[in-house]
């Protein structure tokens, strides 16, 4: 045949800029892709020759070969699979064109979601991406099991040319001729060493033999020959009986870069719906950058052994953001620059299954293993209880076995399931107490008549722990309730009784003092709660805790948007009651400091900072010195 010269639609020059542009983010994926494509080519012909022998042409060793020459600008990258003939050539090669670049451009142009984007595999532009860093690309090809073969060739502009040419092997050979650019120099790709690395970084676990050419001196004789660059096996393609736990971790600590073996690994192997491999770690300890916005979660992401994606978040939940690993599957769909998967039902669907088996694996570990649970625990819980009340409570059902928490039962730290087993037949409800220090929540004022009773009670010693526990609600049909909330309800008939015929008796005593801190507290009464102590705050029921109004007085703009209803309750029985009442009897006015002092005590029992430090402190003082007198 003759020669022939194609054109492209007109808008391939714009088109081609933004697949350089725009669709790619690094130039270095060009060779990524075109060795992904010689895989293909291979797996095709593997596929096609379990019906048609004749198509291996007797040769069975499949490999990838890359040459490049320094000298000439020019990398070669060639496959012994099914090569193509005129008419695939055209198809394949143009199929930016064939398949409508008017309509390519406008998806691309319209979609501002990664799920809008409706041309997954319609494009066939990955071998485009050559001509980032090529100024002519030249295809030789032979198809197995035909006689002739083709030359393709374009500069990636108006047209391209299809000749055809003498091949004796099988398969393609793609020539990049090197574009010479002073602002983004394009000839470290001709480097070996760069070859290598690009090789390891994308292709290292392709299934066939990545082979570069290499020079190799013996003496003053040099040699060019073959060396394979890439594994070929990845360890999570093994099986899990033939992979060691010295390997599993030698593994992790290259490939994530950590400098300690992780806490556990997760190799899953799952055939159903969706075929892939997963191999995920959870590492021993938070990382340095886990809390800072550089911290970015997700799995690397392989298809047919081929690196797609550093960080696929959409295939890992935020509370489990922890989690590293690898997911590999033929079946993914894959967009046109394959850095962004669509996300699909597919995706989706993998990334339930994968979030399951991340929580049973960690059910398992609580459950079996105790101990290394609590290690994880103290690195990742906050996360955990961080995913209860995420996304309005979405997760809670699933994560709320996870829950561990210290407990007045004993130093070790207990489950909620446990908890529940350890109530008394008496016990409604789930007691908890919230703060920042656990020796101060253990001696909090207002445990005490919950001690009494033989209840257990929970410390919430992280500041996401109620938001956590107030998502919950319940555990078991067991409503939480907070010890330090108005309406404990500990109290029988005869004590309620009791303690509102004192009220009543001292009412104007209790007013006194409410009105003398009637800018501060909602509420003076007397209480059934303490036992040792004589003073307390609690919070009212607007449903906001103290714990709450902390958190949110850290957030900047937002120091006085929330505020619990202060409650100050008095024990009757201890002897400061009683100097309380008689003083009121001699000095009313004087009742005054006293509430004061009273109030700033409960302030900072509960950890709250005193509004005026030096006036509480002359305040003491001044009675002090009186009562010397």
């Amino acid at each position: 045949m003759s020669k022939e010269t194609l054109n492209f639609q007109t808008e391939t020059s714009e088109l081609l800029n933004l697949v350089i542009h725009s669709i790619y983010t690094h130039k270095e994926i060009f060779l990524r892709e075109l060795v992904s494509n010689a895989s293909d080519a291979i797996d095709k012909l593997k596929f096609l020759s379990i019906t048609d022998k004749g198509l291996l042409e007797g040769d069975q060793d499949f490999k990838i070969e890359i040459a490049a020459s320094k000298d000439k600008k020019v990398i070669k990258i060639s496959d012994n699979g099914i090569g193509m003939n005129h008419d695939e050539l055209v198809a394949n090669l143009g199929t930016i064109a064939k398949s409508g670049s008017k309509a390519f451009m406008k998806a691309m142009k319209e979609s501002k979601k990664q799920s809008d984007l409706e041309i997954i595999g319609q494009f066939g532009v990955g071998f485009y991406s050559a001509f980032m860093v090529a100024e002519k690309i030249t295809v030789a090809t032979r198809r197995a099991g035909e006689e002739k073969a083709y030359k393709w060739e374009s500069d990636g502009k108006n047209t391209f040319v299809i000749d055809e040419i003498k091949k004796e092997k099988r398969g393609t050979e793609i020539t990049l001729h090197i574009r010479e650019d002073k602002e983004n120099p394009n000839d470290e790709y001709l480097e070996e060493y760069k070859i290598r690395e690009l090789i390891k970084k994308y292709s290292d676990y392709v299934r066939y033999p990545i082979n570069l050419e290499v020079e190799k001196k013996d003496g003053d004789k040099t040699e060019k020959i073959m060396e394979t660059l890439n594994s070929m096996i990845p360890i999570w393609k093994k099986n899990k009986t033939d992979v060691t736990e010295e390997e599993y971790n030698e593994f992790y600590i290259s490939k994530f870069h950590d400098w300690e073996k992780p806490l556990m690994n997760i190799h899953i192997k799952v055939e159903g719906n969706i075929d892939y491999t997963a191999l995920l770690y959870i590492p021993s300890r938070t990382p340095m950058d886990f809390y800072t916005k550089d911290y970015e979660k997700g799995l690397q992401l392989y298809t047919k052994n081929v690196f797609i994606m550093d960080k696929c978040k959409q295939l890992v939940p935020d509370h489990f953001r922890f989690v590293k690993g690898l997911v590999d599957s033929a079946d993914f769909s894959l967009n046109i620059s394959r850095e962004i998967l669509q996300q699909d039902r597919q995706l989706q669907s993998l990334g339930k299954n994968i979030q399951k088996k991340i929580q049973r694996e960690l059910e398992n570990l609580l459950k079996n293993d105790r101990k290394k649970y609590e290690l994880f625990w103290d690195a990742f819980g906050t996360d955990i209880k961080a995913g209860i009340y995420s996304e309005y409570g979405l997760h809670k059902d699933n994560l709320k076995n996870l829950l561990i928490f210290h407990s007045t039962f004993s130093d070790d730290k207990t489950t909620l399931s446990e908890y529940v087993s350890r109530m008394t037949e008496d016990q409604k409800e789930i007691y908890y107490v919230s703060g920042e220090d656990l020796e101060s929540l253990k001696k909090m004022p207002q445990m005490e008549a919950v001690k009494e009773k033989g209840y257990e009670v929970l410390f919430l010693n992280e500041r996401v722990d109620e938001f956590a526990i107030r998502t919950l609600m319940e555990f078991d049909g067991k409503p939480f309730k907070s010890v330090t909330e108005s309406n404990l309800d500990l109290e029988d008939e005869m004590e309620k009784k009791i303690l509102e015929e004192s009220e009543g008796e001292n009412k104007n005593l209790l007013d006194g003092i409410q009105d003398a801190l009637k800018d501060k507290i909602s509420k003076v009464k007397l209480t059934n709660r303490l036992k040792s102590s004589a003073v307390c705050l609690v919070s009212g029921e607007n449903g906001i805790s103290f714990e709450m109004e902390k958190v949110m007085k850290d957030i900047p703009g937002q120091e006085d948007a929330v505020k619990a209803e202060r409650i100050l309750e008095i024990n009757p029985s201890h002897n400061l009651f009683k100097a309380l009442k008689s003083i009121y009897e001699k000095s009313p006015e004087e009742i005054v400091d006293y509430a004061d002092i009273l109030y700033n005590q409960a302030l900072l029992v509960e950890g709250f900072q005193l509004d005026d430090p030096v006036e509480f402190s002359n305040k003491i003082t001044n009675l002090l010195i009186k009562a010397s007198k």
